[in-house]
Parts: C-alpha cells; structure tokens; sequence
C-alpha cells in the first residue's frame, strides 16, 4: 500500500496535445454563451418588476373665516326744500292764529239746509243720497214658525191617568148573534187624538166577527178629554174590553 502512494501517479483524462486543451477551450466557451443566451431570453420574457410607491397626504390646512362685510350706510332722508318765490325770495306760509271748530248739532233742534233735505228729494230719504232715488225696500217679515206637531201617542196607566170619557155608547147584540148563541169577551185597542175623538181602532181578541164589528162600531163613537201633559195635548193609547152575554 505504501508502494501505491509513493508511486507518481497520472491523471488519466489529461491530455498531452495543444489540440485538446483548444478544443476544450471552445467547448467551455460555447457552454458559457449558452447559458448566458438562456439567462437574457428568459429575462426579457419575465415582466418588469413594478415598483410600490407610497404616496403621503397632508391634511387640508384651515383657512381664517373671514369677517362678515359691513351692513351699508343708510342714506339720510332729503330735507324738502323751502319753496323759492319770485325774485329768488323764500316764501315762508303762516299758521292761522286760531281754528274755528263747527258746533256741533244739538239734540232736537230742527235741521235745515241741506241737512233738512233738498227740493225733490223722498220723504224718509237717506242724507246725502241722489235726489229721486227710490227709497230702499225693507226686507220681508220673516215667515211664521212652523205649528209644533203632536207628539206620539203615549199609552195610559201607571203614572199617566187616562182622560176624563165625556161619551159612551154601549155596543148592540145583534139578532143574528144572539140566534147563534154567540158571547165572549172582546179586546180592542184604540188610538185617541189631541181633541179626544177615536182615530183607529185594533182588535186584540174576538170569539166572533159578529161582536168584534159591533164593539168597534160603538168605540169609534166615544169621547174623551184632551190629554195634557206638560200643558200640550198629546194623543194616547187606551185598551177597551167588552164582555157579551147572552
């Protein structure tokens, strides 16, 4: 082993000839350009690097208000001018010394003048008015007032006595009942007006219409007082019964 490493060794690729090491030269010369071809294509391909740039704002500065204008000067109202007479003089006008006040008219006394009336004006004329003019139409009385109309007919009992009945008139048994034996009681309604005459008659109960109509024949026929209440007629509702018998 000792023998190897003394041993002067050789590199075994080394070439001897000046041809080989121009040869290598070129190889390593054209390896360079290549690469350096290669480095400059792919840079012009790659987009340039756009630079950031920061841009800084101030805020705006504050300007002075500024003072508000003065108001304008009013104008001094013009002084008339004293009237220039002839000859460039000032007429100066005098006040009167004293003013006469008209007396005043006293009551009652009697007018005369104009005040009084003129020649060919209107009796009962207006002062002051055109002479011949028509005297004003007074205005129409105002219509009378529409007469109270009666109240509805309230019924009687209780608190409200009915009216005084100043006519009676009983009811006939007729022939043709009594032959049929007819009797009963029938109930009859009626409305009776301001003056206490009989205005309508309802039948509430009847066994028959022979006594029904003979009832009401004789109610239409009564009469009775004016109900009064509160010092004014007023129509009422009364119930009447008649009870027939053989």
């Amino acid at each position: 082993m000792f023998e190897l490493i003394t041993e002067s060794t050789e590199r075994p690729l080394r070439e001897k000839s000046p041809g080989s090491k121009v040869a290598a030269v070129l190889t390593h010369t054209a390896a360079a350009g290549a690469v350096i071809v290669f480095v400059l294509s792919r840079a012009e391909t790659l987009p340039p690097e756009v630079r950031t740039t920061l841009a800084f704002v101030a805020p705006p500065l504050e300007q002075p208000a500024l003072p508000a204008p003065p108001p304008p000067a009013r104008s001094a109202p013009a002084t008339p001018s004293p009237p220039v007479g002839s000859g460039g003089q000032t007429d100066t006008i005098a006040a009167p010394a004293k003013l006469q006040v008209e007396p005043a008219a006293q009551p009652g006394a009697a007018l005369s003048g104009v005040e009084a009336g003129v020649e060919g004006g209107t009796p009962g004329g207006v002062e002051g008015g055109l002479v011949g003019a028509v005297a004003p139409v007074p205005p129409p009385p105002s219509p009378p007032a529409p007469a109270p109309r009666s109240a509805a007919p309230v019924r009687v009992g209780g608190p409200i006595k009915p009216p005084a009945l100043v006519h009676r008139v009983e009811p006939v048994y007729s022939t043709l009942a009594a032959s049929t034996q007819l009797s009963g009681i029938v109930i009859l309604e009626a409305v009776i007006g301001t003056n206490g005459t009989v205005e309508s008659v309802k039948v509430l109960r009847t066994p028959g219409a022979l006594l029904d109509i003979a009832a009401v024949d004789a109610l239409k026929q009564w009469r009775y007082s004016p109900l009064m209440l509160n010092g004014v007629a007023t129509p009422f509702v009364i119930t009447v019964t008649f009870n027939f018998t053989m």
